[in-house]
């Protein structure tokens, strides 16, 4: 697996805290694996002098239709980037607040990437089959390339984690890595 780090940014998609009552995202030993895996692709990439873009709920109550089909999560100004991940921190780092499961839907994260000069993601974070899933459909019809950390993803509200990283590969041509795959392909 070879990595142009001039041409790639990592996404950081739903790796979240959250204040107050929020009926998903809850700390696990599971999500504990992602942040801990998550943070050393970010790391790696921040140390290659590469973009890394959080993408994560934004939700605002009473409006978003995410909302009437997952109850109260992710709401704007209570949910924000795992502390453990520094968002903000690097000189190339971008925080796209988004309502629904995709980065790309509604957002700037496309212009983003063009005026970056991107044309291959890496992606980490949360729900696999969901707002993974439908980021990279999203990357995929765009024309960009992509990579799935699978240990720094997990599943925890639709199908298996095993069905989502088959779906990448077979429908978005997703090249599959682990974290330490990732970190030294960008060292």
């Amino acid at each position: 697996m070879a990595i142009d780090k001039t041409k790639t940014a990592v996404l950081v998609i739903d790796v979240l805290v959250t204040e107050g009552a929020d009926t998903l995202y809850n700390p696990s030993p599971e999500e504990a694996r992602v942040v801990e895996n998550s943070v050393r692709v970010v790391d790696a990439a921040r140390a290659a002098g590469m973009p890394v873009i959080f993408c994560d709920d934004a939700h605002i109550p009473g409006v978003d239709k995410e909302l009437e089909l997952w109850g109260e999560h992710g709401i704007c100004g209570k949910a924000v980037p795992n502390p453990a991940l520094k968002a903000g921190s690097g000189a190339l780092d971008f925080i796209i607040p988004k309502r629904r499961y995709s980065g790309f839907f509604g957002t700037d994260l496309d212009l983003t990437l063009r005026e970056l000069g991107i044309d291959t993601v890496i992606a980490v974070g949360e729900d696999t089959n969901i707002c993974v899933l439908h980021t990279l459909a999203d990357a995929y019809f765009l024309g960009y390339k992509s990579i799935v950390a699978e240990d720094a993803t997990r599943t925890f509200l639709c199908g298996t984690q095993e069905a989502g990283i088959e779906h990448f590969v077979k429908c978005y041509d997703s090249r599959i890595a682990t974290t330490d795959e990732v970190v030294a392909e960008l060292a």
